[in-house]
């Protein structure tokens, strides 16, 4: 698991590839890399439902807000990739997060995916959360087995939920 104690801390771990990756929370200045990075996973069609080409609005309705915490893997200033966590629902569904996870297609094979997602289940609790939900994995998102790996349960299938005739998966996992 993650080496966090505080919602603050930044985590230092090996990447695949034996190099040094630091994962902590992201601010405004790491924030243009991000939108880089998830406007080329939105073009590609890879695991977000979003319409191509991506606006900056579109890009901050689901990186800025409403987001508890945005953190990222960086080396030598670099964003590698990256995942926020923010309340699934509102009101008296907002102890269950709802997470996104990107990976810069450049440095994916590393197994900063795995590290993200690690992060993220040590953040949670830290944040408020007790659990996590993804409501809709592509059915053919190769992250499934990652996400079947560290504990998340399949709690729904949503036939043609992705345009193109794409099942959506619904998972959930909780968090100590």
């Amino acid at each position: 698991m993650s080496n966090v104690d505080n919602l603050d801390d930044v985590s230092r771990v090996e990447a695949g590839d034996g190099a040094t990756v630091e994962i902590g929370l992201i601010d405004r200045p790491e924030m243009g890399q991000l939108f880089s990075v998830f406007a080329d996973i939105v073009a590609r069609g890879e695991g977000f439902p979003q319409q191509p080409p991506l606006t900056r609005s579109v890009f901050e309705d689901v990186w800025v807000r409403p987001v508890s915490l945005v953190a990222g893997a960086m080396r030598q200033g670099t964003l590698l990739g990256a995942y926020y966590l923010k309340p699934n629902l509102p009101g008296l569904g907002s102890h269950i997060a709802n997470a996104g996870y990107v990976v810069d297609r450049r440095y994916r094979g590393l197994g900063l995916g795995r590290l993200l997602v690690k992060d993220s289940i040590a953040r949670a609790p830290l944040a408020g959360f007790d659990a996590i939900q993804f409501n809709f994995v592509f059915a053919d998102n190769p992250a499934r087995a990652l996400y079947e790996d560290l504990g998340w349960q399949v709690v729904g299938k949503v036939p043609d939920g992705i345009a193109a005739g794409r099942d959506a998966i619904i998972y959930w996992r909780a968090v100590p």
